[in-house]
């Protein structure tokens, strides 16, 4: 079976299409899961016109907007009962470059890695183009700070191009994520670390979206800054049946 790339949406009718057609013509074939929240825009209603000539494209309507990590969870389940091996996260914006996911299938595929995170600060070179530089240095010391905190050894935790083998999330109880802004992205990491997965990072060059809006906000930023405080003091298991 295909590997497979969840893609959340809200409002990226000026992405979605283009985005569809980039997956869809890298050199290994990809399935793609959309997991759109609603989109008031129309996002969903492109979807379904490219659905028409391409039996590989899925689309999941999850209700109405409910956070990066609900939308996740969401697209986790669908994939895992559907027994697709490697599941890959990536935003629709291109500020992750569809290119690379051959790259993180490699690591997971033949390298047999359980987590593969695309990074934007590996061996401190900062990957990231067009961002201003403030949100340069949040994104950069925020990653620091879940080092401190957590002593997970990565350089970006809050990452969210990210591959992962089925055998880690049938392991993870997916309904104990907790977080459902970006910190979503450094508890999954977490949770896999304690649970004593292999994680590797790769370097990206991660570009700022150029269409649409961002959906990173206050209450996000105050999420991640608490939650990390949080995870050190969760219990963290294995599910008792897979």
């Amino acid at each position: 079976m295909n590997p497979i790339v969840i893609i959340p949406t809200y409002n990226e009718n000026e992405n979605i299409t283009a985005m569809l057609d980039k997956v869809m013509s890298l050199e290994l074939d990809f399935d793609v899961l959309v997991v759109d929240d609603n989109s008031p825009d129309g996002t969903a209603d492109l979807v379904k016109e490219k659905q028409t000539a391409c039996s590989r494209i899925h689309l999941l309507e999850n209700g109405k907007k409910n956070g990066l990590g609900t939308a996740y969870i969401a697209g986790f389940k669908w994939c895992l009962a559907r027994s697709y091996a490697y599941i890959f996260e990536m935003d629709c914006d291109f500020s992750h470059n569809p290119e690379d996911l051959i790259r993180l299938y490699n690591e997971l595929s033949k390298d047999n890695f359980d987590l593969v995170v695309g990074s934007r600060y590996v061996g401190n070179v900062v990957n990231v183009v067009n961002w201003p530089m403030g949100r340069v240095l949040l994104s950069y010391f925020a990653s620091a700070y879940v080092r401190f905190f957590t002593r997970m050894k990565l350089s970006d935790a809050t990452a969210g191009f990210v591959g992962y083998s089925s055998k880690l999330l049938n392991t993870i109880d997916l309904d104990k994520i907790q977080f459902r802004g970006y910190a979503f992205q450094i508890e999954m990491k977490y949770t896999a670390y304690k649970l004593n997965f292999s994680i590797k990072e790769i370097p990206i060059i991660f570009t700022d979206r150029t269409a649409g809006e961002s959906k990173m906000n206050g209450s996000i930023i105050k999420e991640a800054l608490f939650g990390v405080l949080w995870l050190r003091f969760k219990p963290i298991r294995s599910r008792v049946s897979l």
